[in-house]
């Protein structure tokens, strides 16, 4: 098939410590390739949302923080085992076991921001989710998201410079502030031309159902 240009922007809106936003970009990946058979390719954007809005700039324990906010160390781990699964399920291997810290995801968003005004964003987004998830990384730690950024495509000494600084803070706040008050409660969530269409990690054949119906819809309007 003749490469076609992209027809519009679907719009991620995620947290760097979603494992359903990691799930989600597995099927929205599957769901651009189904797309694609049918001449319909789109361009992918990341935007910024914190599950903990109220996480200290450090991080906390992990363990710590899941058994208060889940009741008990047994019931953390049922669930760290139904994500793991679920991950697999889609080629993922997660070993949440690894991980020590829940980190403030401000920073990180951050280097996903630079990512998209670079064109990276992708390949950041997926060595974040991938350091965080398969290897236990500390995605609040500045120096571990300079590697995480240089291994997606961005000039590491950039990524250091940056964090040392206030860039991208303002915009990322605000970024997440419009996406809670556009009603968005959960990620990922998924936007077609700025129009919000729905959250979680849904299959792959029903993301791409979902994208094609509201394309035909946008077309017809836009007649």
């Amino acid at each position: 098939m003749d490469q076609a240009q992209p027809v519009g922007r679907i719009d991620v809106i995620s947290d760097a410590i979603c494992p359903w936003c990691y799930i989600g970009k597995r099927h929205l990946e599957r769901a651009l390739d189904l797309l694609e058979q049918q001449r319909l390719r789109f361009t992918v954007a990341w935007h910024p949302f914190q599950l903990n809005p109220e996480m200290p700039r450090e991080g906390v324990d992990r363990a710590e923080y899941r058994i208060a906010k889940f009741g008990s160390a047994e019931r953390s781990r049922q669930l760290d085992e139904r994500i793991t699964e679920a991950a697999a399920s889609v080629g993922l291997d997660f070993h949440l076991d690894r991980l020590t810290r829940t980190p403030n995801t401000l920073d990180a968003h951050r280097v996903i921001r630079m990512a998209g005004e670079q064109g990276v964003q992708d390949g950041v987004v997926e060595a974040l989710f991938e350091g965080y998830f398969c290897r236990g990384a500390d995605i609040g730690d500045a120096r571990v998201l300079a590697e995480l950024g240089a291994r997606g495509g961005l000039a590491h000494d950039d990524v250091e410079a940056m964090l040392a600084g206030d860039a991208g803070l303002k915009e990322v706040t605000a970024a997440d502030r419009m996406a809670r008050n556009a009603g968005i409660q959960g990620v990922p969530s998924f936007a077609l031309q700025g129009h919000i269409l729905f959250s979680g990690a849904v299959p792959a054949e029903e993301m791409a159902q979902a994208f094609r119906r509201a394309w035909e819809i946008l077309k017809s309007r836009a007649a």
